[in-house]
C-alpha cells in the first residue's frame, strides 16, 4: 500500500533510495535529496508501508504570495505506471491552487501529461550548469 503525506516527519536518508535519478548521468545524493525536500516551499512523498521507503515524491518552490514552481517529480522506476506520479501532482496542484502562476519545466514528451492535468504549454527560458547536476558543494 501506498501512503501520501505532505511532510517530511518519521523520514530520513534511510528512507530515501538512490535509484529516483536513474536516468541521470550525474544524479544529487541521498544527502542532497533530503535537503532538497527540506528545503522546499512544499512537497509530496509517496510511501509503500511495508518498506517504509519513499517511492515518489514531487516539490515545489513558491514565494508565498503570488509564484510557486515545481522543479522535481520522481518515481522510482519499480513503482511506475501505478498512478502515483498522478496522485503527486493532483496532490500538489491542489495545495498550490492558490497561486497566480504555478510553473514547470518538462520535456515536450511529457507536456500532454501535464496539459491533462489541466496545465498549458507555454515557452520559456533555462540555464543548466550540468557540472552542478548532482548538487552544489556543501
Amino acid at each position: 500500500m501506498i501512503v501520501y503525506t505532505n511532510s517530511l516527519e518519521g523520514i530520513n536518508e534511510e528512507n530515501l533510495d538512490s535509484v529516483f535519478f536513474h536516468e541521470w548521468p550525474n544524479p544529487p545524493s541521498i544527502k542532497h535529496l533530503y535537503m532538497i525536500l527540506k528545503n522546499s516551499s512544499y512537497i509530496y512523498v509517496a510511501i509503500h508501508t511495508e518498506t517504509k521507503k519513499v517511492v515518489g515524491f514531487i516539490n515545489a518552490l513558491s514565494d508565498q504570495v503570488l509564484t510557486a514552481y515545481i522543479p522535481l517529480l520522481e518515481v522510482t522506476p519499480a513503482f511506475k505506471n501505478q498512478g502515483i506520479g498522478t496522485q503527486l501532482v493532483e496532490r500538489m496542484l491542489e495545495q498550490l491552487k492558490d497561486y497566480y502562476m504555478i510553473d514547470l519545466l518538462c520535456d515536450a514528451d511529457l507536456q500532454d501529461y501535464y496539459s491533462q492535468k489541466g496545465m498549458i504549454k507555454a515557452a520559456g527560458m533555462m540555464k543548466r550548469n550540468y557540472n552542478n547536476q548532482s548538487g552544489k558543494n556543501i
